[in-house]
């Protein structure tokens, strides 16, 4: 079981768009030397939203071959058709992933029948490990704890990324789950109290940013060392607010981007983060003791 900081990690681009593949194997050299625990590529941090079929691949592969075996590599591969999600994650896994990361079917609202439905055909055709996606503020969709647990029961269903923020669905997914499911938040502001709770790490932004800290605190909160996770995590509460000022990823990548560690590239419909609120995530940065 993956357990810790799982970085889902921004696609850097040039300005006119294009994938930067040199800044993309910098960055994963970058958290290696971090211990970051697990990246996520072309997830929703990751602009999986805008890259076409061929980019997804490619942005796997690199970070795939870059990685190199030294931590494990999660690829997006979810959509809102099941026959689709099925190619993706058959594409992922031919890239060489050791996961894959599926968000739960957006805009066409499924019942909780047909999400069990997508994403046992999913798991059925593509033997790779699987973690489920929730995260109803994007896809108009809520995966009930229940539904989950239902699919917990296929043996290539690993783990979920619940993103709802509502604290009281750990206990309610590890009762139904067991303590073999793994199960990750993907809200960065309470990922410390979720992984005190008895969670298994977070699938986070803030890491992008501040990646040995975030490790330390989740490792911290899921050894249940509360004060120390606590302190930790009290120095990047700022980076958990300041990197929502937007829509993720406009302020994650603007903020990798100071670091030195990319280039300012965003792809439209997103743009690149507004003046007003440099200030912001600066300081914020600061707070994290990063240095600008």
């Amino acid at each position: 079981m993956i357990q810790g900081s799982i970085v889902a990690l921004v696609t850097p681009m040039t300005e006119d768009g294009a994938v930067d593949n040199a800044s993309l194997k910098k960055l994963v050299e970058f958290h290696v030397e971090q211990g970051t625990d697990a990246l996520v590529a072309v997830g929703t941090t990751g602009e999986s939203a805008t890259l076409d079929e061929d980019e997804d691949f490619q942005v796997i592969k690199v970070v795939v071959d870059s990685v190199a075996g030294r931590i494990p590599v999660i690829a997006g591969s979810g959509s809102n058709s099941t026959r689709e999600a099925i190619h993706f994650t058959q594409r992922a896994k031919q890239a060489g992933a050791d996961a894959c990361l599926l968000v739960t079917p957006y805009y066409n609202k499924p019942t909780q029948e047909g999400l069990y439905l997508h994403y046992k055909a999913i798991a059925e055709t593509v033997d790779i490990p699987q973690i489920l996606y929730n995260v109803p503020g994007r896809t108009a969709c809520d995966m009930l704890p229940e539904t989950v647990g239902r699919l917990s029961k296929i043996a290539n269903i690993v783990g979920v990324k619940e993103a709802t923020g509502k604290l009281e669905r750990v206990k309610q997914l590890r009762d139904l789950c067991g303590d073999d499911f793994a199960i990750y938040t993907g809200d960065d502001a309470s990922s410390c109290e979720f992984c005190l709770l008895g969670g298994n790490g977070s699938i986070t932004v803030t890491g992008n940013v501040a990646p040995k800290l975030v490790h330390e605190m989740l490792l911290a909160a899921i050894r249940g060392e509360r004060e120390t996770a606590e302190a930790i995590d009290s120095k990047l509460t700022g980076l958990h607010r300041s990197l929502f000022i937007q829509s993720n990823p406009i302020p994650v990548k603007w903020a990798v981007a100071e670091m030195g560690l990319m280039g300012k590239g965003i792809r439209l419909p997103l743009t690149w983060l507004t003046e007003d609120c440099f200030d912001t995530v600066r300081s914020a940065m600061r707070q994290a003791g990063i240095s600008l």
